[in-house]
C-alpha cells in the first residue's frame, strides 16, 4: 500500500513553529521578585517543583570595587559566606511549611514568625537590600528627596547625623534603617537581623540600611565602627534609595 505524504506548507510549517514555541514557554512559571517591584535583581526564583527557592544574589560590581572604603576581603567574605549562610539557612526551613511560597516581605511581616526563620529571613532580606544601595560611584540624591529629606529632618547633614548616631550606638549586632511612612522619613535601628518590615520592628519601609555586625567592618576598621559608618557615605547610590520609595 502506498503511504500518503502530508503536504508541507508554509502555513503549517509556522503553525508547527508556533504550536511548539508556546508548548515550551507555557509550562515554565518563573516569578521573579525585587524589593518592592521591579528592581536591580530578583531575589529569588522558583525551583522545577514550583517551590520557593531564595537565591544569593549577584553584586553589580567587583568585590573590591568599593575601595577603600569597604575592601575586597571583607566584601567577599560577607557576601559569599555570611549572605549565602542566611540564604541556604532560609531555604532550608521553609522548606515543607506554610512559608515555602510566600515573598520574602510576607514571610516576614507574618506574626509570631518562629526565630530561625526570623534570624535568617532577615540576613536574606537585609543584606539583598543593603549590596542593593551601594555603588562604587556615589550618587548625590535628587532635589526631590533631599526636599523629602529636608522636610523630614531639617537638612541632608542632620539625617546623616540622626542615622550615623543610630549605626553607632545599636549595642552589639544589628542595622540603621532609613524608611519611609508614606507620608515622610525616619530613622530607626534593629538588633540582629530584625529589620522594620517584622512584627514589634520600628515601623516604615525600609530604604537605606547599614550593616553593624562586626563581620561587616573588623578586618578593615577593626573596632572603629564611626569611621565605617563615615566610610559608608562614600558609597550611597541614592538613586536607588529613592527608587526604594517608589518601588
Amino acid at each position: 500500500m502506498e503511504k500518503k505524504t502530508k503536504k508541507v506548507t508554509r502555513r503549517s510549517l509556522l503553525k508547527s513553529v508556533l504550536s511548539f514555541s508556546l508548548y515550551s514557554i507555557i509550562p515554565i512559571q518563573l516569578k521573579a521578585f525585587s524589593f518592592f517591584g521591579e528592581g536591580n535583581f530578583s531575589i529569588f526564583d522558583t525551583n522545577k517543583n514550583n517551590a520557593m527557592n531564595f537565591k544569593l544574589p549577584e553584586l553589580k560590581y567587583a568585590y573590591n570595587a568599593l575601595e577603600p572604603h569597604f575592601d575586597a576581603r571583607t566584601m567577599e567574605i560577607h557576601h559569599s559566606k555570611h549572605h549565602a549562610g542566611y540564604t541556604n539557612n532560609l531555604n532550608n526551613l521553609i522548606k515543607g511549611t506554610e512559608f515555602e511560597d510566600k515573598s520574602i516581605e510576607k514571610i516576614l511581616i507574618s506574626k509570631d514568625l518562629p526565630a530561625g526563620i526570623r534570624n535568617n529571613g532577615g540576613g536574606f532580606y537585609n543584606h539583598c537590600l543593603f549590596w542593593k544601595i551601594l555603588s562604587p560611584n556615589k550618587v548625590d540624591p535628587s532635589e526631590r528627596l533631599l526636599s523629602m529629606i529636608n522636610s523630614s529632618f531639617g537638612s541632608f547633614d542632620k539625617m546623616k547625623e540622626d542615622f550615623s548616631k543610630a549605626a553607632a550606638t545599636r549595642f552589639g549586632s544589628g542595622w540603621a534603617w532609613l524608611c519611609y511612612d508614606g507620608n515622610g522619613l525616619s530613622i530607626c535601628s534593629t538588633p540582629n537581623q530584625d529589620n522594620p518590615l517584622m512584627e514589634g520592628a520600628c515601623g516604615g519601609k525600609p530604604i537605606l540600611c547599614l550593616d553593624v555586625w562586626e563581620h561587616a567592618y573588623y578586618l578593615n576598621y577593626q573596632n572603629r565602627r564611626p569611621d565605617y559608618i563615615l566610610a559608608f557615605w562614600n558609597l550611597v547610590d541614592w538613586s536607588v534609595v529613592e527608587n526604594n520609595i517608589e518601588d
